[in-house]
């Protein structure tokens, strides 16, 4: 058996290396060239289709014509690093030294990246939940390490107690836990969490915690793990500020935790972008600073437009499981005599005019056959797209057997 490179290690870990080790593009950039070829309503990758508060991006102007163009510090401006802290207390009680436990990273993207390559050696295996975010299977067979799975299962999403405790085990280096959870929609409450943390003390395991969709929650509240009993000093937590301000495209996150995790994960850090944005970082400080009211309002405003979804994808006919957060909405397809969402999501754009993905190519081969026929919707658009989706999406039953 050959061995595969560092590059081919990764495109295998996000589900991109074919058996024969042939290279091929993410089903985002895949279902986007179909959308655009077809002129279909692009409900597959989660970005918005308005933009942020115009406030802000105007701060982000002035930055630029300020001259605010050069290097940002490596770890972030202090008034930035200083935002998060305040943020962390404001929304979840945390007390935070901007100096030494706060560090900004080009998007959660480079967080995840970094805080796994700092932790996790050949043979360590970490733990996420399945369907999972491509970029940890990336970076975790990058690292050299071994990828663990706990399934996600329709109705709610919801990982067996018994069975994460019997994928946890002294092997175990980490467990990334991503809440609220994209793609299903999950929101993880508190007995998830304190069996999480629990299992990461027996073992001696770290926790990452991915919560860049924090503030976008439908009726239940987010809980960061971090905040629990035993988890402080065992926790980084990554959030950004593209899906809670519709500004995808700076790439400004942020990590958070105890000062010698943040080191370690700053350490690497400046080795992949150093920093980045420093035009957009005063921008991201004022957002933060933003009063509550915009947040409930940004969370309220995106559960309605989720919920016009819902209603499209249940008169088309479909199993709709409507989520608790995130921007996605997961369906199933069965319903309507389909088999493969996979198969269905590379046709649709051609066929009705609206794209989704397939909840498969979040899984590894075991959990791909599992979710099938599941497929992941963004509703982060406007309503009048929304709408017309739905529409759109109403002659699907007309596909079957066409």
């Amino acid at each position: 058996m050959s061995i595969l490179s560092p590059w081919q290690r990764t495109a295998a870990g996000a589900n991109l290396l074919s058996a024969d080790n042939q290279l091929g593009v993410t089903i985002f950039e895949e279902i986007t060239t179909l959308a655009n070829r077809h002129g279909a309503i692009n409900l597959g990758q989660g970005f918005p289709d308005t933009e942020g508060p115009a406030a802000i991006a105007e701060i982000a102007k002035q930055a630029i014509s300020d001259g605010l163009n050069q290097y940002a510090p490596g770890s972030g401006s202090p008034d930035l690093r200083t935002a998060v802290a305040e943020h962390q207390a404001r929304f979840h009680g945390q007390v935070l030294d901007p100096d030494t436990e706060v560090v900004i990273t080009t998007g959660a993207t480079e967080g995840i990246a970094a805080a796994v390559l700092a932790f996790v050696s050949s043979g360590d295996e970490v733990v996420t939940f399945e369907p999972f975010y491509d970029s940890y299977g990336a970076t975790i067979a990058l690292s050299g390490g071994v990828h663990r799975t706990v399934p996600l299962l329709a109705p709610d999403f919801q990982p067996d107690p018994e069975q994460l405790s019997s994928v946890v085990s002294d092997r175990t280096r980490m467990i990334i836990l991503n809440n609220p959870h994209n793609p299903t929609g999950a929101v993880f409450g508190r007995e998830v969490l304190e069996h999480i943390v629990a299992l990461a003390i027996k073992h001696d395991a770290l926790i990452l915690s991915d919560e860049v969709y924090e503030h976008l929650t439908f009726g239940v509240e987010h809980i960061p793990v971090s905040t629990l009993e035993g988890a402080g000093d065992r926790t980084l937590t990554l959030s950004s500020a593209g899906k809670t301000f519709s500004f995808t495209g700076w790439k400004v996150g942020w990590a958070t935790g105890p000062a010698h995790l943040v080191a370690a994960l700053r350490t690497v850090k400046q080795f992949l972008s150093y920093s980045s944005g420093p035009a957009f970082q005063p921008a991201v400080a004022a957002a933060l600073r933003l009063p509550t009211g915009f947040f409930t309002g940004f969370a309220a405003d995106l559960g309605a437009r989720g919920e016009i979804l819902a209603t499209g994808l249940d008169q088309a006919g479909m199993t709709v499981y409507r989520p608790r957060g995130t921007y996605f909405i997961v369906a199933d397809v069965a319903p309507l005599g389909f088999t493969d969402a996979a198969v269905l999501a590379r046709s649709m754009p051609e066929l009705i005019g609206v794209a989704g993905i397939p909840l498969s190519v979040f899984c590894h081969p075991e959990g791909a056959d599992r979710t099938r026929s599941l497929m992941r919707f963004a509703f982060c658009k406007r309503e009048d797209v929304l709408i017309e989706a739905s529409r759109r999406l109403s002659r699907l039953s007309d596909l079957v057997g066409a």
